[in-house]
């Protein structure tokens, strides 16, 4: 039995801010767009829309209730949450290893980019780019911060770690006050500040005219028609369906590890059917709504449909860094839109951030029964050293190959992983129990059937077709170049470095607990 007293939250509104946050990250403003221009138009929003009702409401639910359920045994991460489905078996608690792998993965890159949207807003408020009027000159800019050149705006990393160093220290003070005294107060303060900016530019967007007299069709009403428009023939494709359930399982953070900790918090009678949909509705309106409307409409006023067809395939650095820069400059007031615009994107990255780190460090103290202060000193202390591959091998391709294992793949297998686990070693009925308990809402019965089967055979069938199509070239670097093999090498042998170290903790987190249990006899 821990001596320890597990933190807890404030409010149901806390909770809900808090996994909304987790939520709600670069990719709804950045990726969404890129996603539904480049795959069919309004299209995409129908194989998008299944896989929130098939896979993302669902996948929601479990998460929220297996998290709540192992918090009642004191267990914050997956190897403990697993273990409390089926306590007998010795081996269910290392299928969890993966709840713990992938948010930390995905800590050690995205902390890096997340500091590039700090960098960005104090440069908005510098006026440091706002005399850049093309899309080289901006590129130039931000190949320049990230140390890929060396040009007339950058000399070297300088400016890039010190806002890395930063963020990763506000991280870290943040998990450092614990859950209601620094995660709840962080996102109950930033997710409206970062609606309310959110808004501002929306309203501005909408608001554009044609720029250009003698183009009236660069118009905003056309923006949105290029956007939302849809060409019906994408639904053909099994790419675009893929696509669609990839950002869902991106935009709602479920297959991470995340909400199952951040349950782990909640009161055995807490609703989580409510809560866990409310979450998830706030989201939806982050992306759909204000992700959907700001950077693909607003660079179609100005940049035109020739142009607007490459700036969609350009990648979400691009979206954000180069174009929506520009398009920003060519307004009133671009300094503060600008600043509203790369501060929104800190905001939400720090609050999915702070999410990542907290399944490794509730790990260290509810299997360790290990202080907060020590957990977060070891997490801060390991993460920081890992972080360095981000930043001084990006052109290396370290990032991208980071983000496919931990931010793609391991998602969807340990997606998969948890639902069979939920609904058929847990029960289909433990599970609807245990899911309405002290609920507020009561579940649709067709989501039985489809959390049974209709889930997991969707998640089989992605995992499935990757497998066919794409598992050969990728573990073959196919598409690497010769320079950058070793890196690539060199990336996935720390990994399973990682993920190796992972299982031995909680191989010896079990035996200290064993030994302590058989002392306590």
């Amino acid at each position: 039995m821990s001596l320890r007293k597990r933190d807890t939250w404030g409010s149901r509104f806390a909770i809900i801010m808090a996994v909304a946050g987790s939520a709600i990250g670069l990719g709804n403003f950045l990726r969404f767009p890129a996603k539904v221009t480049t795959n069919g138009g309004g299209a995409f929003m129908i194989p998008y829309f299944i896989s929130l009702f098939l896979l993302g409401i669902p996948l929601m639910w479990i998460e929220w209730t297996l998290g709540r359920f192992g918090g009642g045994f004191e267990h914050g991460t997956a190897p403990g949450i697993f273990h409390s489905l089926r306590r007998k078996n010795r081996f269910i608690k290392y299928f969890g290893v993966i709840g713990i792998f992938g948010p930390l993965v995905i800590f050690i890159y995205y902390t890096y980019i997340e500091s590039w949207t700090l960098a960005y807003s104090i440069f908005a408020l510098m006026g440091k780019y706002a005399s850049l009027a093309d899309q080289a000159s901006m590129q130039s800019f931000l190949h320049g911060f990230q140390g890929l050149e060396r040009n007339q705006f950058f000399n070297g990393l300088g400016w890039a770690y010190l806002f890395f160093v930063l963020t990763f220290s506000v991280n870290i003070w943040v998990i450092y006050h614990g859950i209601r005294g620094g995660i709840e107060k962080l996102c109950k303060w930033a997710m409206p500040v970062l609606f309310i900016f959110g808004l501002v530019l929306l309203l501005r967007v909408i608001t554009l005219g044609a720029p250009d007299p003698a183009k009236p069709s660069w118009n905003i009403n056309n923006g949105f028609g290029f956007l939302w428009n849809p060409d019906l023939r994408a639904l053909l494709s099994a790419k675009v369906w893929i696509e669609a359930a990839g950002q869902m399982f991106f935009t709602l953070s479920v297959g991470i590890g995340v909400i199952l900790t951040y349950a782990s918090y909640l009161s055995k009678g807490d609703d989580v059917v409510l809560s866990g949909l409310s979450a998830a509705s706030t989201n939806e309106v982050a992306e759909v709504i204000l992700g959907g409307s700001i950077v693909i409409p607003a660079a179609f006023v100005f940049f035109g449909p020739a142009d607007i067809q490459a700036i969609a395939h350009s990648g979400v650095f691009n979206l954000s860094f180069v174009t929506m820069p520009l398009v920003l400059n060519k307004l009133p007031l671009a300094t503060l839109l600008g600043f509203a615009w790369f501060f929104l994107l800190f905001l939400a990255g720090i609050t999915s951030s702070v999410s990542l780190a907290q399944p490794a460090i509730a790990f260290l103290e509810d299997e360790f029964n290990i202080t907060r202060k020590r957990a977060v000193t070891i997490f801060a202390f390991i993460s920081f050293l890992l972080c360095q591959a981000s930043i001084f091998f990006l052109k290396n391709g370290v990032v991208d190959e980071l983000d496919f294992w931990g931010g793609t793949f391991f998602i969807v297998l340990f997606a998969t992983i948890e639902t069979i686990l939920f609904a058929w070693v847990f029960g289909m009925e433990n599970a609807w129990d245990e899911i309405h308990r002290g609920a507020d809402l009561k579940i649709p019965a067709a989501y039985k059937f489809i959390i049974k089967y209709i889930t997991p055979l969707f998640l089989l069938l992605i995992l499935c077709a990757w497998f066919w199509q794409e598992w050969l070239p990728i573990i073959l670097m196919k598409n690497v170049s010769a320079a950058d093999k070793p890196f690539i090498l060199g990336t996935r042998l720390g990994l399973f470095l990682i993920m190796l170290l992972l299982g031995i903790l909680v191989k010896l987190a079990w035996k200290r607990k064993k030994r302590k249990a058989v002392q306590t006899i």
